[in-house]
């Protein structure tokens, strides 16, 4: 598949118009159309990007004939759209979360693989300079056997009607994380509260048990803001060293037990793409178009979604029941 692909964006919101500004400007795929609740939203949005707009999905599809779809959402709409188009034979990129209900993550899922149908989420953490660079030292070896880890990362709420969005939206890619850096997460045990939101759980604690022995933390909070220094930090502890993931893309540190020198990756004086949070979904776009062109899976498939959803719903039920919960 070496020709120029027809791209459609399904959401007219902010994150949505990172996509179409990653597919308007590639020189291997057509921004085709985006689609929108809002009429004239659509047809700004759409104008600003060249493509056509459209208020109906069906008719988009129909008319556009796009080779791939982008799905791109409020939090807590995503399965029926996304259902849709899986039954329309679409190959999608979607938002996280998958959904909010496991039910819901297993209908989808088993719809794309009934219909055998490319089917990737965007978890774009993963695609940051620190955590590539974090994740090859921790394969080569460079920090021993990871022993503890510690996600941290809070910011301004994103409310919907969920008591638990910031678990499911935001920490997701906590979740996604450090399974990602250490492996599976075999136990969770929780603590949550609603002190500043009464009936929805702003802010949360959870120890973690890796399926290696390793043990970890995650800290999630929408009492928090995205303005703060240091909002989000990763740290990787193991018999051999220690690495530090800073803001998600600010800084990497590596250093070796016993050593009072470190190893610093930061973006230099030409490098604002690696420095830019918003551009590690334009890596993640790199080695997706790499993968659908090829006929391969999606490098982050869309059952990573349900793997971060079961997590947190095992967050959930640990926090409910006060006990420690297996995932």
């Amino acid at each position: 598949m070496d020709r120029t692909l027809r791209i459609a964006v399904v959401g007219t919101g902010g994150w949505a118009e990172q996509h179409a500004r990653i597919f308007s400007r590639r020189p291997d795929t057509e921004l085709v159309a985006i689609v929108g609740r809002n009429q004239a939203r659509t047809a700004t949005r759409a104008a600003a990007y060249g493509a056509a707009p459209f208020t109906d999905v069906d008719s988009m599809l129909d008319a556009a004939r796009p080779d791939l779809v982008t799905v791109c959402l409020p939090n807590e709409a995503h399965f029926e759209p996304t259902m849709h188009l899986l039954r329309r034979d679409v190959p999608l990129l979607v938002e996280k979360p998958l959904v909010f209900e496991l039910d819901e993550a297993d209908a989808l899922l088993a719809e794309a693989e009934a219909r055998g149908l490319f089917f990737a989420i965007n978890l774009n953490h993963r695609f940051a300079e620190p955590v590539q660079r974090a994740k090859a030292a921790i394969d080569a070896g460079e920090l021993g056997d990871p022993v503890f880890a510690t996600w941290r990362f809070g910011g301004e709420p994103n409310f919907g009607t969920s008591p638990h969005a910031n678990l499911i939206e935001t920490q997701v890619h906590g979740i996604d994380m450090l399974e990602h850096l250490c492996g599976p997460v075999s136990s969770v045990m929780a603590q949550m509260t609603d002190l500043t939101r009464p009936g929805t759980y702003t802010t949360l604690a959870v120890a973690l048990t890796f399926a290696s022995g390793a043990v970890g933390s995650l800290v999630g909070s929408y009492d928090s803001s995205y303005a703060y220094p240091d909002t989000h930090m990763v740290e990787v502890n193991g018999t051999g060293g220690r690495l530090l993931i800073e803001d998600t893309v600010k800084r990497l540190t590596v250093s070796t037990a016993g050593e009072a020198t470190r190893r610093v990756w930061e973006a230099g004086y030409f490098d604002d793409e690696a420095r830019t949070f918003a551009f590690t979904f334009d890596r993640h776009v790199e080695a997706l178009l790499a993968a659908f062109r090829a006929g391969e899976e999606p490098p982050v498939h869309a059952r990573e979604g349900r793997r971060a959803l079961a997590v947190a719903h095992g967050i959930i039920r640990s926090f409910e029941t006060g006990a420690r919960v297996a995932v």
